[in-house]
């Protein structure tokens, strides 16, 4: 029985992580993968069998694993949004919700042939459209402009929101409908908007006096944040049942728009903690259901999957934006970006399971129908939403562009080179000097911290592809490939060689995990390429081709020469860097630094000193 035990739950976790990781390889959202191993590893195979496996703690760990979940989610929300797109992200959450709860209900009454009760609930479970489905694809598809954070917040508030509403038409069943279900549930309205905020809002003021006050080691800080989590969570619950959801969420909205004290270190663990319990809880729910369920998923099904995604949505949408001055692309991308995703799951098997204890007729179909939705909502959307983004010019497919960290005369001339090729090109400086000459200069700069919090709330990193830290500090450089690695990969931060990384050679290469890649190579330090400059050393782009190739380049420019970037056929950056041998081509166009050789006008430099 132990045995058994560890094999299921070590299972779990393989199978979770690792259709993440596949989903990553193939640039596929990984929550099609996660339904995909749950349902083979449970229904079809018959390996997983959840209910047997966790017994009485399946709900309750599903319920914390939720939690923790909303809670990162709350992390991720920054109320400057608001000031934008505040009525906007309000009309989505409460107008939307509204929409798509009657819509679903009217659905499920005349197409899934539930009765009036049932209909309400699995409106009301819908009116989720789930961060753990939303927030990966944001991060994937990275849309430009106001869409991006209106879908976060939408996602992150609708949660503790719907299943709220959803617990409220529960229990209105529970009693049976009538003058006092209706009293109740309005109370219970109440009691939960009441009790999750004070919840939610004294477990932030917790954690802000035990970090500011220093009485917690480094080592416990996010241990603890993450038991206050819980300990509201269940406090809340404990008062009004279901509205610990909502506590979780405002103690994480609380915490990320503080200014007291830095919070970066936990929403860092969390968001790989959140990681980890999606890609268990997928599975996990998705193996509890059976073929018999599976069965039961008719034409009427697939018309109501079709009345969400083709009406619900799209009216949702077109109600809550009256008036919000987005343009017709940004409303149609958000009209077609509803998945569903843990939450509903969770609620609709918790639901099913104590409806049909209750013997209430049709509970056993309530789960299969919702579970048809969020499989079906999120293929559609998963597949779909990036093209569409791309089609309405509100993302790229493969972001070229790049972030500059620092203003300096030559990180300007690179980005200037850059940005005539026809990419974009940011640059971030806390030296207001640099950021005046840069924006004299024509790019985008700004005046901020590249390490700060405040750098998310005015760039945006639609277009941005890679980031190159350029400053003569090799902290800083460091601190700043570290805190965008989070956001753009590992793989897509660059930052200057240190000081003496020649002499080290090897163990300097090695130290990748507190750094971002070496740029240009193990000498080129900002001290080496500042003396290259100030002796004559210009910024060249060269079309190779058959005749003048790369070979040719070295033998005109010498060894001085640092090769910087090499632009593809396919319009691809690519940055020369310690790690990764780029070998130039005829085709290609090479970026280099280079002292010119005396009496040759061949072809137009640009001065970087």
């Amino acid at each position: 029985m132990e045995q058994d035990l560890l094999v299921g739950l070590g299972s779990i976790l393989v199978l979770g992580i690792s259709a993440g990781w596949i989903a990553w390889r193939l640039h596929l959202p990984s929550i099609l993968l996660l339904l995909l191993v749950g349902l083979v590893a449970g229904p079809i195979s018959g390996f997983l069998h959840p209910d047997e496996l966790l017994g009485d703690l399946l709900f309750p760990v599903v319920s914390l694993s939720v939690a923790v979940i909303l809670f990162e989610g709350g992390l991720s929300l920054n109320l400057r949004a608001l000031k934008e797109n505040g009525v906007t992200i309000w009309n989505m959450i409460l107008v939307g919700a509204l929409v798509t709860w009657v819509v679903a209900a009217i659905g499920a009454y005349f197409l899934l042939g539930f009765d009036l009760g049932l209909s309400l609930l699995i409106g009301a479970i819908l009116i989720v459209t789930g961060p753990t489905v939303i927030i990966p694809m944001l991060l994937y598809i990275r849309p430009r402009g106001r869409v991006g954070p209106i879908a976060k917040w939408e996602g992150i508030v609708n949660d503790p929101i719907g299943a709220i509403i959803a617990v409220l038409v529960f229990e209105t069943l529970m009693i049976g409908l009538g003058q006092g279900a209706a009293r109740s549930a309005i109370l219970g309205l109440i009691n939960a908007l009441l009790f999750g905020s004070l919840c939610g809002a004294g477990g932030a003021l917790l954690i802000v006096v035990l970090l500011k006050r220093f009485w917690l080691p480094d080592l416990l800080q996010e241990p603890v944040t993450l038991m206050v989590c819980i300990g509201a969570f269940m406090a809340s619950n404990g008062l009004q049942e279901e509205s610990g959801l909502l506590a979780v969420t405002i103690m994480g909205v609380v915490l990320a728009n503080q200014r007291w004290v830095s919070v970066q270190h936990i929403i860092e663990f969390k968001e790989r903690l959140r990681v980890l319990l999606i890609s268990g809880l997928f599975v996990l729910l998705a193996a509890r259901l059976k073929m018999s369920d599976l069965a039961q998923i008719d034409l009427g099904s697939v018309l109501f999957l079709l009345l969400l995604i083709v009406v619900a949505r799209p009216l949702a949408v077109a109600l809550s934006t009256v008036g919000s001055g987005l343009d017709r692309s940004e409303r149609t991308f958000l009209a077609w970006m509803a998945p569903r995703g843990i939450v509903a799951a969770a609620v609709s098997s918790v639901f099913a399971l104590r409806l049909a204890e209750h013997g209430y007729p049709g509970a056993e179909r309530l789960m299969p129908e919702v579970f048809f939705v969020i499989i079906g909502t999120v293929v559609i959307y998963g597949l779909s939403s990036a093209p569409l983004a791309r089609r309405l010019g509100l993302a790229d497919s493969t972001p070229q562009g790049l972030l500059i960290v620092s203003g300096h005369a030559w990180a300007r001339e690179i980005g200037l080179v850059v940005k005539r090729q026809g990419f974009d090109v940011m640059l971030v400086d806390t030296n207001w000097s640099n950021v005046s000459a840069a924006r004299m200069a024509g790019l985008d700069a700004y005046h901020a911290n590249i390490v700060s919090g405040q750098v998310d709330d005015f760039i945006a990193l639609h277009s941005i592809g890679r980031l190159l830290a350029l400053t003569p500090n090799d902290e800083a450089n460091s601190l700043a490939a570290l805190r965008f690695a989070e956001v753009l990969g590992r793989s897509s931060v660059y930052q200057l060689a240190p000081k003496g990384a020649a002499k080290l050679k090897r163990s300097a290469a090695q130290l990748t995990h507190l750094r971002g890649r070496l740029l240009f190579g193990l000498s080129h330090n900002f001290e080496q390429i500042s003396q290259l400059c100030a002796s004559g050393g210009q910024i060249k782009s060269v079309n190779l081709t058959k005749k003048f190739d790369y070979r040719s380049f070295k033998e005109l420019y010498g060894d001085q020469a640092i090769p910087l970037f090499l632009i593809t056929e396919d319009k691809k950056l690519l940055p020369f860097s310690v790690d990764q041998e780029l070998r130039p081509e005829p085709g290609q166009k090479l970026i280099a630094m280079v002292r010119e050789p005396e009496n040759s006008g061949k072809i137009k430099t640009t001065a970087c000193s």
